[in-house]
């Protein structure tokens, strides 16, 4: 004679298999984002031209080893630093800034332990040799939700194709000893960040800068204004390819401003 299955059974049996499957999924989106890659959104304009705010990328986990900030909210799991490799002058990485305010950050590698970094007149200095730096073309954003006008200065702001209101900005190409080449943004003369002291990295420690010199707070810079020099087990990974550029303007209830939103030229820009 045929037996059935209490319902109560069966959905008990159906919930253990969900809440079974949302553990796994769990932990695979924790390894992932721990031990390979993680996504990235850019929320500031401190590393134009390279970045815009908008813009979405990849993050490799493996470059340079791993430690507590590896791993999601910093969750200390990982003592020290393990599998540990230095970044190369001129990488760019995401970390985890110094407290009390620590959060997620995205700078350029430009100092590593025993360097001396210096700014003269907004040349950048590397262990006392100038770092060539070439004027090239203005590099332009166009005015946007992302970048709306009050984060374009007045002699900055301009006028482009079908009179769309843009931002030009002087551009240059900076290249390091090593042949990384990257440009940079130098808007004006600003004494307190292109005219600085001597910096000597400390051991352990990195020296990382903005591409948008004049707005950036970074390691020229002690805490609360800028973040100083970054110990390396702060080094969550390494910038690899842009997956997805927006402007600002789309719209969640409208599916079709997605599109129009999307800067497509920007997706899939590697590092």
């Amino acid at each position: 004679m045929a037996t059935s299955t209490p319902a109560g059974k069966t959905a008990a049996s159906e919930t253990k298999e969900t809440l079974r499957f949302l553990l796994k999924l769990a932990l695979f989106v924790f390894i992932l984002r721990s031990f390979i890659f993680a996504p990235f959104s850019i929320p500031s304009e401190s590393m134009l031209p390279r970045l815009l705010i908008g813009d979405y990328l990849f993050v490799s986990k493996w470059n340079y080893g791993y430690s507590r900030w590896s791993l999601p909210f910093g969750v200390p799991l990982i003592p020290g630093r393990i599998f540990a490799s230095d970044p190369t002058r001129g990488d760019t990485v995401v970390f985890r800034s110094m407290e009390p305010d620590d959060h997620d950050v995205i700078k350029r590698v430009i100092g590593l332990p025993g360097d001396t970094v210096q700014m003269r007149r907004g040349q950048l200095f590397l262990n006392g040799k100038a770092i060539p730096k070439q004027r090239v073309a203005d590099f332009i954003v166009p005015i946007s939700p992302n970048f709306p006008e009050d984060k374009c200065g007045t002699q900055f702001q301009d006028v482009g194709a079908n009179n769309q209101p843009i931002c030009r900005y002087p551009q240059f190409r900076e290249t390091l000893p090593n042949g990384r080449s990257y440009m940079v943004i130098d808007q004006e003369y600003i004494p307190i960040a292109d005219d600085t002291p001597v910096y000597r990295v400390p051991a352990g420690d990195v020296f990382l800068m903005g591409d948008n010199r004049d707005d950036s707070a970074d390691s020229r810079f002690a805490p609360p204004e800028g973040m100083g020099y970054i110990p390396m087990e702060r080094i969550e990974g390494k910038a690899i390819v842009n997956f997805w550029s927006t402007d600002g303007s789309a719209e969640w209830l409208k599916p079709w401003t997605w599109v129009s939103a999307a800067r497509w030229r920007r997706i899939g820009e590697g590092f």
